[in-house]
């Protein structure tokens, strides 16, 4: 017989306190590992969707974590909005001249490029404008151009797909400048489809509700980006509600009752196109939340992000760099704090490991003498001892892990609901490699005192007794 299986039947002999020591050793690892891969999984949410293929968001002045969570994550309100003139810095001659022609406003605008556009070159430039909300999702008014340039997925090479619908048009003959695109959690959530109309409420959740609502064209397929719980407007729908143009004394724009009937009636299409000129709004009268930027070359992205933060409108922020200073700064020392706690939980269950085997001691020191008799050396007794240690630490470390594993499985359906992180039994976070070494260890300094004990056991006088 081995000396594991020897350890193996002390440990079955002593069933109830082995199992005991084992399940609260188990526990303590289970915590353990449920720190790490829910801290692994909120890192992983973060730092991947801090970018869907740009790598600059612009907005006003201010806390640059608080733009990049409330342009790329939606999760916080808009402090101040960026005059339109702003995003034209981004756009070349050409662009320029065309909205100027369109919108209205300062000649000159169009009579040069942006000073921020040579470094775009092949880049992007897309506006956002927020604030208001489709029951507790974020609405967000932009451009066609948001569902042709940005991407998704571990590579940033896959395009947004619809599982219904299509993305919405700069203008469609039947909906005019009213279409939206809904993400798949708000539309599973709101309960919405292809076709439905929803009209925003303006400020919050509860807030009061436009006159003018959108008609829904198309439903994402599901992304794993903060996009799946946004309801996407076309930014000219989104001007023409109540309260979203800047005021100006010399502003004649529509009014919302008769864009409402205009938008009822049949020829809606016709209706307006012909007065385009006069329904949309003036550049004056236009805002942008913030912006998003792709530079032609990722190495201009520094000196852009220096140059506009030079200003004194506006400042440009790299949400990957915003999101990791997030980790480091909040919930880095969080998870290491709790992390701590079920260390200390492993420790106290090591104690439990110590205990349980030295308190056997007393009545295993005949068995023990017995088997120095038949000629075991002191050197295979306290082995023997270690390796009970073991056992309960590799058998209470599996099962904790087990546990762990076995409760983020079970809750992947809404982890990946609420973060779009894939997680699965098998998922597993880098620190988790150095959790076995640790309970093994700590199983060793555990065993060294009973095994002492075993080793000093004098033979003569536990066989006389």
């Amino acid at each position: 017989m081995t000396l594991i299986q020897i350890a193996w039947r002390n440990f079955c002999h002593r069933s109830l306190s082995s199992i005991l020591t084992t399940l609260s050793l188990s526990l303590g690892v289970g915590l353990v590992v449920l720190v790490l891969s829910i801290y692994g999984v909120i890192n992983e949410a973060f730092t991947r969707n801090a970018s869907v293929g740009y790598n600059l968001v612009v907005g006003p002045k201010g806390s640059p974590l608080q733009l990049t969570l409330n342009s790329v994550f939606y999760l916080s309100q808009p402090i101040e909005n960026l005059p339109y003139t702003e995003y034209m810095e981004f756009l070349p001659e050409a662009e320029r001249q065309a909205i100027v022609s369109r919108f209205g406003g300062d000649s000159e605008l169009g009579k040069r490029g942006g000073r921020y556009a040579p470094f775009i070159g092949d880049g992007f430039v897309i506006p956002l404008a927020l604030g208001d909300y489709f029951g507790e999702f974020r609405v967000v008014g932009t451009t066609p151009l948001f569902f042709e340039k940005l991407r998704h997925g571990p590579t940033l090479e896959q395009k947004f797909t619809f599982s219904e619908g299509r993305a919405f048009l700069d203008f469609s003959e039947q909906h005019s400048y009213f279409e939206a695109v809904v993400g798949s959690r708000v539309a599973k959530e709101m309960n919405v489809g292809i076709g439905d109309e929803f009209f925003p409420t303006h400020g919050d959740p509860t807030g009061h509700g436009h006159d003018l609502g959108f008609t829904i064209v198309g439903i994402m397929d599901p992304t794993g980006t903060p996009n799946d719980r946004a309801a996407f407007v076309n930014l000219e729908g989104f001007y023409l509600m109540d309260g979203h143009a800047k005021p100006l004394e010399d502003e004649t724009s529509q009014s919302n009752e008769e864009l409402a009937d205009i938008k009822s009636s049949e020829d809606v299409g016709e209706r307006l196109a012909q007065r385009d000129d006069y329904r949309l709004l003036s550049i004056p009268a236009r805002e942008v939340t913030s912006i998003l930027i792709r530079t032609g070359d990722i190495m201009f992205a520094p000196g852009l992000q220096n140059t506009i933060n030079e200003g004194i409108r506006s400042q440009a922020a790299a949400p990957v760099g915003e999101i990791n200073k997030l980790m480091a700064l909040i919930v880095g020392p969080l998870k290491n704090a709790i992390l701590i706690i079920t260390l200390i939980t492993c420790f106290v269950a090591a104690v439990g490991i110590l205990v349980a085997i030295y308190n056997s001691m007393n009545d295993r020191k005949r068995d023990i003498a017995v088997m120095r008799a038949l000629g075991a050396r002191r050197v295979t007794v306290t082995t023997i001892i270690i390796y009970e240690s073991l056992l309960v630490a590799v058998i209470g470390a599996l099962v904790g892990w087990i546990l762990a594993h076995a409760a983020v499985s079970a809750y992947s359906g809404q982890i990946e609901d609420q973060t779009g992180v894939q997680v699965g039994f098998f998922t597993t976070s880098g620190n988790e490699i150095w959790i076995l070494p640790l309970v093994i260890l700590l199983a060793l300094i555990a065993a060294l005192l009973p095994a002492w004990s075993a080793y000093r056991t004098d033979v003569g006088s536990n066989l006389s007794a």
